[in-house]
């Protein structure tokens, strides 16, 4: 009885063996069709696989079905719609950015221009008003009130300024320094011509700084009579830079005249390359609005300095062939490629620092609104600053040294002889004052019409950022003063403090910490954030991040960046 239980529960339990045995042949055997399924798509040969798969698999492996797929395999670009159109936007931001561009060049060339007129037509009108009243008022009798205003002030320096440096600039010989730079070999030319670019930026950055320095040190309050004296090292620090500028600007004119009259024309070829080299030193950086604005302004300044450097080597070269017209045209071709090779250079480059660093067209627009509040406020009862001293400092240019150069190159060409010669100087002059005044009435309703559609004009009444920048500072020095104080109590009186004077301030002394530094409504209209600060909004006055403390350099306005002023780490 036992023997027969125990067969039978064998056969039992060999008949399940042989069930399992079955069903893991029939997996194996789905798994191996499956990758014959596999490998007949990607045309591999299976060695697991039958006879039918290796002849299938070899079928697949001929020329003409890897022919017939790479010619009907298709895809799709509205997988990834968001990049292509990205790519689509970028293409037309770089189409727009010509245009754009030019709009602000153009604009940015009539305000030098009318910076550079006033020193030729209002200025010295200015200075015989100011020197007038400086002689009537005594006569008059009103010793009581003020001789001459801040304004006047600034002017007459202005005035006497040119004066000192054109009698110094008519003991410089400019042939004698034609002839010395034609003497030297083309490399060490083109070596010279590149110095001198940025000994002028050098010069510029450091100029203006000298000019204001002499006008406030003339138009401060004083107390004592004896402080008048610190403006006689001031002018005469002032009187040095504007000559040894304009001496500087005439090599860079004289080296340009040798370009155009050298025979090969290998020189300006390789003065023209010059501003290609500027592409590859820019294109490939990391550049903020900031900087692009600086970049604009020095691109203006640039573009308008070149117009008058080539006016410079007209003159001199019509003066050689005793103005005849047809030594012109010989020189018109050579002007016309310098000119289009300025303006290539600056669009390619505009075009991929915006490509490259997702920066829109529309920026030139504010670009263009931040130059036109800067003649609009210089129009205003509460103005601070002369219109051509703001283009200075916003753009690094400086008319003095440029208007005497010119005024030093026009006085040696063109000899004034007779009634007639005088009378052709004069409507010459009236002539520069009509441009001058229609220029101005066009800039001011062409800036109203900016700073309106930009909602800037409440930000005329507002007071100057500097002044309100230094009081900021002066009340964060002394918040930080009073805050550091606490802490230089000796380590006794620190163990009997309460356990609650670790915690957190309280929320009314953030609050008074926060007020302290001035908050504009600009930051949030000129200085869009970048991507990475779409997500992190930071509290600008006291430099909380969340739960954190951390050292923020809050973000400057564009009114507030001129042209030499640091951005980040670079000046463009």
């Amino acid at each position: 009885m036992a023997d027969s239980l125990s067969s039978g529960i064998g056969d039992e339990q060999e008949k399940e063996k042989e069930d399992k045995e079955k069903s893991g042949k029939a997996s194996n055997t789905e798994k191996n069709e499956e990758k014959d399924g596999v490998t007949e798509t990607l045309g591999f040969h299976d060695k697991n696989g039958g006879s039918k798969s290796k002849k299938r698999n070899l079928s697949d492996l001929s020329l003409v079905r890897f022919i017939t797929t790479e010619l009907t395999r298709g895809y799709f670009l509205e997988h990834n719609e968001a990049k292509y159109t990205e790519r689509r936007e970028r293409v037309y931001t770089c189409l727009r950015i010509p245009k754009e561009l030019e709009k602000l060049m153009t604009f940015g060339f009539f305000l030098c221009l009318d910076a550079f007129l006033y020193v030729f037509t209002l200025l010295p009108l200015r200075v015989i008003l100011a020197l007038l009243r400086l002689i009537t008022l005594p006569c008059c009798g009103l010793s009581g009130s003020r001789l001459l205003q801040p304004a006047q002030v600034c002017d007459v320096l202005k005035g006497f300024i040119m004066v000192l440096c054109y009698s110094m600039m008519s003991y410089v010989d400019y042939s004698m320094m034609y002839h010395l730079i034609r003497g030297q070999s083309v490399i060490k030319l083109y070596i010279i011509y590149n110095m001198l670019e940025v000994a002028d930026r050098l010069f510029s950055s450091f100029g203006q700084d000298i000019l204001d320095a002499l006008y406030w040190t003339a138009t401060e309050p004083k107390e004592k009579k004896r402080a008048h004296i610190g403006v006689i090292p001031h002018f005469l620090m002032a009187v040095l830079y504007v000559f040894l500028h304009a001496i500087l600007i005439m090599v860079q004119a004289t080296t340009l005249n040798v370009a155009f009259n050298s025979h090969n024309k290998s020189l300006l070829t390789i003065m023209m390359s010059n501003n290609f080299v500027e592409i590859k030193g820019s294109v490939f950086k990391k550049f903020e609005k900031n900087n692009l604005f600086q970049m604009s302004n020095s691109d203006i300044k640039e573009r308008f300095t070149n117009y008058i450097l080539l006016l410079i080597v007209c003159l001199r070269n019509m003066e050689q062939f005793s103005w005849n017209p047809d030594h012109l045209w010989v020189l018109f071709p050579d002007v016309i490629m310098v000119i289009a090779s300025e303006v290539a250079v600056d669009v390619v480059k505009h075009a991929f620092i915006t490509k490259f660093n997702d920066i829109s067209a529309d920026v030139y627009g504010e670009y263009r609104a931040s130059l036109a509040f800067d003649l609009v406020s210089s129009r205003q009862k509460n103005a601070y600053t002369d219109y051509s001293d703001s283009v200075s400092r916003r753009m690094g240019f400086i008319p003095l040294p440029l208007a005497l150069l010119l005024i030093r190159v026009v006085t040696s060409s063109v000899k004034i002889q007779g009634s007639l010669s005088f009378m052709c100087v004069l409507l010459f002059y009236l002539g520069m004052i009509t441009l001058k005044v229609l220029n101005s009435i066009v800039l001011l309703g062409t800036s109203c019409v900016f700073v309106k559609a930009a909602n800037m004009e409440e930000k005329l009444f507002d007071p100057p950022p500097s002044v309100v920048s230094s009081r900021a500072n002066s009340r964060a020095h002394r918040t930080k003063h009073d805050s550091a104080a606490p802490q230089q109590e000796p380590s006794a009186d620190k163990s009997k403090m309460s356990p609650a004077a670790d915690g957190p301030p309280p929320a009314n002394m953030v609050e008074s910490c926060a007020s302290t530094l001035p908050m504009s409504d600009s930051d949030t209209f000129l200085t869009t954030p970048d991507e990475g600060d779409e997500d992190k909004i930071i509290n600008a006055s006291s430099g909380l991040e969340g739960d954190r403390l951390e050292h923020r350099t809050p973000k400057k306005d564009l009114l507030e960046i001129d042209r030499f002023t640091i951005c980040g780490n670079r000046i463009d």
